[in-house]
């Protein structure tokens, strides 16, 4: 078995999708997660991976349920092997 790792571009995905359903700008909404704007951006673009305080805070702003948003980010991962 191959090397497994958290693919950076399915997660900034999945953050993205959430943040377009609840249809914020990235500036607002790394404003109500407290988080740096172009780091939320780096982070939907698969540039950077949330740490889990970042994740917590995203959840958070978008009033969803960290453990959502990290299981759509491993059904993604699944679909995409």
């Amino acid at each position: 078995m191959g090397e497994m790792r958290l693919n950076p571009l399915i997660v900034g995905e999945v953050i993205a999708a959430y943040r377009l359903r609840k249809g914020v700008t990235q500036e607002v909404l790394s404003g109500l997660a407290d988080i740096g704007r172009t780091h939320l951006s780096a982070i939907e673009r698969g540039g950077r991976k949330p740490t889990l305080e970042t994740l917590y805070r995203i959840s958070l702003a978008l009033d969803v349920n960290m453990s959502d948003i990290v299981l759509d980010i491993e059904r993604a991962l699944k679909e995409s092997i």
